[in-house]
């Protein structure tokens, strides 16, 4: 076989351009991929639902990367053990409902089940505005490449259409945060002190629709309730990731 750099290069930019194209009106944007962003996104495309993930950074994973502190190990609580197994992460029980898995395992499960189930991912592609028309409610993203908004320059982004929007951002709630900046009715508190226990318990009350259209999953769904911070135990975030799956597929009718 010979090989031709420009048959390489069309077969990337055909590729790409197609499944752009194909999510430029979809179902459901989850925005961020994290674990509770990839945990959504995965159980979304394997309910049929037209899913892409969008992520600013090169990398999929957030946080879980790097597990605590750098040292690779994750814990999950008994409650989210289920999930562990759901996608086919190994664990092992450290003590009575404790239960440690390795990051990079998890995360490379959590983005396998997803790709599986169909979900298009956007990396490096940064969300910098959303669309609200007269109906009120965010209907989709304005969107353009990370490497411009970091590095500063004026280049207009392009928009896509979206009927559910969840803000898996993180601990930055960053859609919910332009919401709130450009006038809309959310308040977003932003996240308090460490107390695992308190807001493992509690993230699930907060992963709901907080504006028209706009969902909250994760560490996201904490900060705009103005609740604690966990750490390095991710069972919130896998169980936040289902809750917002099925709330988003309720409002969509799936």
């Amino acid at each position: 076989m010979t090989l031709n750099e420009v048959t390489i290069s069309r077969a990337i930019l055909e590729e790409q351009h197609r499944a752009f194209i194909d999510h430029l009106e979809m179902d459901a944007a989850v925005i961020g991929g994290g674990p509770s962003g990839l945990a959504c996104a995965a159980l979304l495309g394997e309910r049929g639902v037209s899913c892409a993930l969008i992520e600013k950074k090169l990398s999929i994973g957030g946080g879980m990367w790097g597990g605590g502190m750098m040292f690779q190990r994750i814990v999950v609580q008994e409650e989210a053990r289920r999930l562990l197994d759901r996608f086919g992460i190994a664990y092992r029980e450290f003590e009575e409902g404790y239960y440690v898995a390795k990051s990079v395992e998890a995360v490379a499960k959590l983005t396998s089940a997803a790709c599986d189930a169909g979900v298009e991912f956007f990396n490096l592609t940064t969300v910098e505005d959303v669309v609200v028309r007269g109906d009120g409610r965010v209907g989709g993203l304005v969107i353009n490449w990370t490497p411009v908004d970091m590095a500063g320059l004026h280049v207009d982004p392009l928009t896509v259409a979206c009927t559910c929007t969840v803000d898996a951002t993180g601990h930055d709630a960053m859609i919910a945060r332009m919401i709130e900046k450009k006038g809309g009715e959310l308040r977003v508190k932003g996240e308090s002190f460490m107390w695992a226990e308190r807001a493992e318990s509690r993230i699930l009350d907060h992963t709901k629709e907080v504006f028209p259209g706009l969902f909250v999953a994760g560490m996201a769904a904490n900060a705009v309730a103005g609740e604690c911070r966990m750490g390095p135990i991710f069972g919130g975030m896998l169980l936040s990731g289902e809750r917002a799956a099925a709330l988003v597929a309720e409002r969509l009718g799936r």
